[in-house]
């Protein structure tokens, strides 16, 4: 499939634009600009008003203003590199205009004495009398109309004036081809959007500051066309994963009913609807492709469970993985005593595992003697063989990329995935970056677990939160201490915690206080871990949040120093570490006064809530789209119009559009599916349009 062709003039090279020679084309380039298409969606971000007026006189100084003067005497400058001065008058008053550098057969030329003149530029006073400093715009009267009375003011880069933006895009503009719509009519109709080519020509040539708001109708639809394109991608890559022939799982229920019927309490509503949803997904003939994602103790250990056991009764194996040994081994405990109510034979394979002993449990799991699995990614090894794959749930999608979600779709070509995460992701985010699946979502917390007591504390205070780590120690409770956070630096938080460690380590006693940090050996990280978890040491000082994915039923106390140095997730999912027990919890948010206003912001917004979907959402707002997601979590996209902090809703309206053409029209051949092909060529979708020429 090639470009279509009334697209081509927008895919030209920048040379064919007014203004522009290789060498600007080149620079053009720093900001992403490599064709007409890519100028038109550099949008403007401010603009100028320069309205004619009829004097400088009255106006707030320094502005930008735009008269008609009447040009007086030249005074050149007396020295080289001195100032050449041009006396005008408007309406009202007289003013200079002012050049460096300026020479005089230029300036005659420009500006002759006696003529009329529109010019337009920034005024301030110097000395009491007001000063055009080498005006943007120098006119004849009859030319004056090319000023645009509202100038639009671009982004630019090193080597590119707003002059050669300003008409590089106004070229641009003239390429803009009439388009068939792509958008549903009567969603165009309801939101009263401009067609795309109206829409182009407007936010290039706003009329006020209004038009360059977000929320502006052409701002709006052009916004919708990117979220469009991207969701029609997703849909399309999901389409092509269904196509992807699964196995038909079909559980009985008898080793489910012996786990429930061995369950202290009924599963929450949410439970049994996910597990509803995943039952049926295992059933279709085609692969299961889920995100199951809960709160920090929402109960996804069951729902997982449940899976698990449809893929034994059905005959088959499951995998469970996750992206450490410590969490592998805590999923393994989770999930030992329900395998023993069930009697499924559950084993654990690792980076551990050597010689005979890892011999013996591969060609158990070749045979099908194991039935359920916990790993760790060593279950991507080559000499891995299942005898009948049917389920694999990873746990934390964001350090599983898709590369290994294919690597493993090669041990069971046909197993159905499911992806568990205990991040909230806001819902805009999650229909950006996991559009391609179908979210289950735990949003209730399961009977029995106590709130946590969460309190700000200044640093100052340091003395009385060790006195009471002490009393709590006392009563026989266990306290995690995480250290601060410092940028990029393991080195540096290093010595923080250690620091911290030894200090500790004074005041509570030598051998009741351990220490766990990402410079460790993981056999000494493990050691400190264990002993923690046996309640040989009392308090454990951390540094990095992952080493604290550990269930300690009795840690009741959670300090978090320099918390505001924490994003707000992340703060969410350190709390959720205490509160396992039955014992009242409570996370000490440590700080260093004074607070600026957004910090006292993010940790109020934790001691008033535990709901972690309404944390997410705060989170987002307050820290904005593109810190959220990190550098790490860099699939999901970058948006030129969108805003994603803002247009959440139009993000699940483009989503269900897209999933709507598609499923009327999966080859898009119809006449708004042959616009949509035109879409996403022009949102330079290729990843999409390889998929439509393959299916």
């Amino acid at each position: 499939m090639s470009r279509p062709e009334i697209l081509f003039p927008l895919f030209a090279a920048l040379e064919t634009l007014e203004g522009v020679g290789p060498k600007t084309a080149q620079s053009l380039a720093h900001l992403g600009v490599q064709a007409p298409r890519d100028l038109l969606f550099t949008l403007p971000h401010t603009g100028i008003d320069r309205a004619l007026r009829d004097t400088v006189e009255g106006a707030p100084m320094p502005a930008t203003l735009t008269v008609r003067v009447k040009v007086g005497a030249h005074y050149p400058a007396r020295n080289r590199g001195g100032a050449y001065r041009i006396h005008v008058e408007d309406a009202q008053t007289c003013f200079q205009l002012v050049f460096f550098h300026g020479r005089s057969d230029y300036l005659n030329k420009v500006l002759p004495i006696g003529s009329t003149r529109v010019v337009s530029g920034k005024v301030e006073l110097f000395d009491g009398i007001a000063n055009m400093v080498h005006p943007d715009h120098i006119l004849a009267e009859a030319d004056a109309a090319d000023i645009p009375a509202f100038e639009p003011v671009y982004p630019l880069t090193a080597g590119v004036t707003q002059k050669t933006m300003f008409k590089a895009s106004r070229s641009s503009l003239t390429r803009v081809p009439q388009m068939e719509e792509w958008i549903d009519p009567a969603q165009l109709a309801q939101a009263g959007w401009p067609d795309f080519a109206t829409a182009m020509q407007t936010v290039h040539t706003p009329q006020s500051p209004k038009d360059l708001s977000p929320d502006a109708v052409a701002r709006t639809r052009l916004a919708y066309d990117e979220l469009m394109a991207h969701q029609l991608t997703l849909v399309l890559a999901r389409a092509s994963e269904r196509q992807v022939a699964g196995v038909s799982s079909v559980g009985t229920e008898r080793l489910q009913a012996k786990v429930r019927a061995s369950l202290p309490y009924a599963p929450t509503g949410a439970q049994e609807r996910a597990i509803a949803e995943i039952v049926k997904d295992m059933a279709a003939a085609t692969r299961m492709n889920r995100l199951l994602q809960g709160d920090v103790g929402a109960g996804k250990t069951l729902v997982a469970f449940m899976a698990l056991l449809v893929a034994v009764e059905a005959g088959g194996q499951g995998v469970m993985m996750a992206p450490t040994e410590i969490l592998t081994r805590q999923h393994l405990e989770g999930l030992q005593p329900l395998a023993e109510e069930a009697g499924v034979v559950l084993e654990i394979l690792t980076g551990r595992d050597k010689g005979a002993e890892r011999r013996a449990k591969l060609e158990a799991l070749a045979r099908g003697d194991i039935q359920i699995l916990v790993g760790t990614h060593a279950v991507f090894q080559d000499d891995v063989h299942f005898a009948d794959l049917r389920l694999a749930i990873v746990d934390e999608q964001h350090r599983f990329g898709v590369r290994q979600r294919l690597a493993l779709g090669k041990k069971g070509s046909a197993a159905d995935v499911l992806v568990m995460t205990a991040t909230p992701i806001p819902r805009s985010l999650a229909l950006a970056q996991y559009g391609d699946m179908d979210v289950s979502v735990l949003d209730e917390k399961p009977p029995g677990r106590k709130p946590i007591k969460t309190a700000m504390v200044s640093t100052g205070r340091m003395d009385e939160v060790v006195a009471r780590l002490r009393a709590a120690m006392e009563e026989g409770r266990q306290c995690y201490w995480v250290c601060p956070l410092v940028e990029e630096s393991e080195v540096v938080d290093l010595t923080a915690a250690e620091e911290r460690f030894k200090r500790l380590r004074a005041v509570l006693g030598e051998d009741r206080v351990g220490l766990v940090h990402g410079q460790m050996p993981p056999a000494e990280k493990d050691a400190a871990m264990a002993k923690f978890q046996s309640g040989e040491t009392g308090v454990l000082v951390a540094t990095t949040v992952i080493e604290v994915g550990v269930n300690v039923p009795n840690a009741t106390i959670m300090v978090i120093e320099r918390a505001e140095t924490f994003g707000l997730a992340q703060l969410h999912q350190l709390r959720g570490r205490v509160g396992r027990g039955d014992a009242a919890s409570t996370c000490l948010l440590l700080y260093h006064a004074p607070l600026s206003d957004t910090g006292q912001k993010r940790l109020e917004v934790l001691r008033e809530t535990e709901d972690g979907f309404r944390i997410a959402e705060t989170d987002l707002q307050m820290r904005g789209y593109g810190d959220l997601i990190g550098t790490a979590q860099s699939g999901v996209p970058r948006f030129q119009v969108a805003d994603m902090e803002r247009q959440a809703g139009l993000m699940a309206i483009a989503q269900s559009d897209a999933r709507k053409l598609l499923a009327d029209d999966p080859a898009l051949l119809s006449s708004r599916g042959q616009a949509a092909r035109v879409l996403l060529w022009l949102m330079r979708q290729d990843e999409a349009i390889r998929l439509i020429s393959v299916g």
